[in-house]
């Protein structure tokens, strides 16, 4: 037990800034580029709604995340606080469905954009898609391995053209959407709850990047301040972009439009809203901000990945030299590695398929275990009311009866796998 009093520790070296910047980098991609798409195609104007209701279930699960973290805060987010909070057991299956998830969703971005990039560029043959992909992740892992300062500023960048793109959509869309928003958006009150209920859930998956500022809270500079306030901004910006964009977009050009693209994978939604309010060269710019928002979800998913890998290592959940930082301790290079070429391996299958069900039962499952942790907090270390707890873990466990039986079957076979997975590595381990 005497050995984890005395585990190197990284830097320090982010602030309540460079915290937002982060969390914002880790949202704003498949979330607002598509997946308002998807959901639009399921509630119809209804979408707006079921992203007011979205943001409430991530804010309830992000503040319980902000008081663990800011508490508890280490490398690994509730993969840490299931062990410290609750069991092993309920540890290490957050951490699992963490990595299982979120390395699919890496090599996704990575494919994502490529795509953008090779299309943006006409060089649209099939031999250059996955070397692209390829090269980027390279790139990427190479920035996250040059430390946190150096991958704060370029995500800084990223996330700034990407807020750019999205601001120059609604400016040039707005006027399209007060013209004709009496007649697309009028259906918003009569909307079926069903499908409301099932948006909500797709777009939930959409916010929870938030949850890369806990998971890096061993990095945090006081982090009893800086969790908790990146968080409450990270998600009221969120929340307000999300909720303009789909009202604009929806206003323009009208719910079904925005659904269809989406289902027929023709085009990003957002990109076929305003080449249709202002042409071929206004679908660039939003081209280009989907391109910057797919590296944002890129670059901070490698830093919360090798985070999360790290405290596994530290703990045997993983091979022991997983747990190591470098001699200046501000980067776990070991991890970062592991993390990067398991990114690359899935991308060089070329077409890596995740559905937003299968995200969202993983979501799920990590977030119901960091309210059930947040319902373990002491009185001295809670900083928000408990019920907020009870709120998120409620949220979580019906949003949950939205997702097909067969994701669930797939989910616990994973559960299943992990476990067995765990025993091997801590029984070659033993010292």
């Amino acid at each position: 037990m005497s050995q984890r009093t005395v585990t190197p520790q990284l830097r320090r070296e982010i602030g309540v800034v460079g915290a937002t910047m982060m969390g914002l980098g880790s949202i704003i991609g498949t979330g607002v580029f598509v997946s308002i798409g998807i959901a639009a195609g399921v509630a119809g104007p209804g979408v707006i709604i079921a992203l007011a209701l979205g943001a409430f279930v991530a804010t309830c699960n992000g503040l319980n995340s902000a008081q663990l973290a800011a508490n508890h805060a280490v490398s690994g987010g509730t993969y840490e606080y299931g062990y410290k909070y609750l069991n092993p057991w309920f540890g290490f299956i957050a951490g699992w469905m963490f990595l299982l998830a979120k390395t699919a969703s890496a090599a996704t971005a990575a494919l994502g954009f490529a795509s953008y990039l090779l299309t943006i560029t006409n060089f649209t043959e099939s031999g250059f898609f996955v070397p692209t992909a390829l090269v980027t992740v390279v790139i990427l892992t190479g920035i996250v391995l040059s430390g946190l300062r150096r991958s704060n500023l370029v995500n800084m960048v990223i996330v700034t053209v990407t807020l750019l793109s999205l601001c120059f959509f609604v400016v040039v869309c707005f006027p399209t959407a007060l013209s004709n928003g009496a007649k697309n958006l009028t259906p918003l009150l009569t909307a079926n709850p069903a499908s409301i209920l099932q948006a909500t859930a797709l777009m939930f998956v959409a916010y929870t990047g938030y949850g890369r500022i806990a998971t890096m809270g061993e990095e945090a500079k006081e982090p009893r301040k800086t969790i908790p306030t990146a968080m409450v901004i990270t998600l009221l910006l969120t929340m307000l972009l999300y909720i303009t964009v789909a009202a604009v977009g929806i206003g323009a050009v009208g719910a079904d439009v925005l659904g269809k693209v989406t289902q027929e994978a023709q085009a990003a939604p957002l990109e076929v809203v305003v080449r249709n309010v202002a042409g071929s060269g206004a679908g660039v710019v939003l081209a280009i901000g989907a391109m910057t928002a797919m590296l944002g979800v890129l670059l901070n998913l490698i830093l919360g990945l090798s985070r999360v890998v790290l405290a596994m290592g530290r703990r045997r959940d993983m091979p022991k030299f997983l747990g190591r930082l470098n001699k200046s301790e501000t980067t776990p290079v070991w991890a970062v590695l592991f993390v990067g070429i398991a990114i690359a391996l899935l991308v060089l299958i070329g077409d890596v398929k995740t559905t937003w069900s299968f995200s969202a039962f993983n979501v799920l499952t990590y977030y119901a275990v960091t309210n059930l942790a947040a319902l373990q907090l002491p009185n001295h270390e809670r900083l928000y009311p408990k019920w907020l707890g009870w709120a998120g873990l409620a949220s979580c466990v019906f949003l949950a009866f939205w997702v097909e039986q067969q994701i669930w079957l797939v989910g616990l076979a994973l559960i299943v796998v992990g476990l067995i997975w765990r025993a091997v590595v801590r029984l070659l381990t033993t010292d």
